[in-house]
């Protein structure tokens, strides 16, 4: 049975539950509850540990150093759905204490599989949305990695906190507009359609292209911008049509 075929109180008391087991297992320094359900194939379970750990993390200063060993130990696991908690759960910690998850956070962008890499992205979004100064100052530092997958999932850290203040990532964005990976130019495109839709964005967007010196780039992000907006158009300050006036007016284009 998964998470969501039980009950609005079944799910409650599960809640319950997996944080009373995840602060008795940190007490005895014994963490088989904790990679029981951080090993569980429902997904909702294993959102249910990080969001605990998290919790707990912040409720409970004495025992901070044992969760961040706690979380060392368990990423040395085989087992990728307890690798991928382990860094949903730096997620939630760094949050509020990002420096204190920092090393264990970058070695999870080298990880094999798949699930934990993704687990990153999501991770560093939501890290640079709720706690922007250190998660862009990390960006910024590790984005010439050599490795593009590396500086894609960098960029992605950048976009739910662009959405509302473009003027803090444009310009490293910009700083990139000639990677040499095409694979990272289309996200830096794609981020610039994400942060364009938002009140008062699309012109602050529009005047970072303009000094832009990537010609291609620079068509290929006006396009997405005029994609977003019909995309999100229940969601968009403007209507495409309205967008795409601005551009063609502010781009001098027929």
């Amino acid at each position: 049975m998964s998470y969501y075929d039980l009950t609005n109180k079944e799910r409650t008391l599960l809640k319950e539950k997996i944080e009373h087991l995840v602060q008795s297992d940190l007490k005895s320094r014994d963490y088989k509850n904790i990679y029981s359900y951080a090993s569980n194939d429902d997904t909702y379970i294993r959102k249910n540990v990080y969001l605990a750990i998290g919790k707990l993390y912040k409720n409970n200063i004495d025992e901070k150093k044992i969760i961040l060993s706690m979380l060392k130990s368990l990423y040395l696991s085989k087992d990728e759905k307890v690798r991928q908690t382990v860094v949903y759960a730096l997620g939630e910690i760094g949050k509020t204490e990002f420096e204190v998850i920092q090393e264990l956070f970058e070695q999870a962008f080298s990880d094999s599989h798949h699930s934990v890499l993704n687990a990153v992205t999501g991770a560093l979004k939501q890290l640079g949305e709720k706690n922007p100064v250190p998660t862009i100052a990390f960006v910024k530092k590790k984005l010439p990695h050599s490795n593009p997958k590396v500086r894609i999932k960098l960029l992605h850290g950048l976009e739910l906190w662009g959405r509302t203040h473009p003027d803090d990532i444009l310009p490293i964005l910009a700083e990139h507009q000639n990677d040499s990976e095409i694979k990272v130019t289309d996200t830096i495109i794609h981020i610039i359609g994400q942060i364009s839709y938002k009140k008062g964005c699309l012109e602050r967007v529009i005047c970072a292209l303009k000094s832009w010196e990537n010609a291609t780039l620079i068509n290929k992000a006006l396009n997405e911008i005029v994609i977003v907006h019909k995309n999100y158009s229940k969601f968009a300050f403007l209507s495409p049509e309205q967008a795409q006036n601005m551009i063609k007016k502010e781009f001098n284009i027929v």
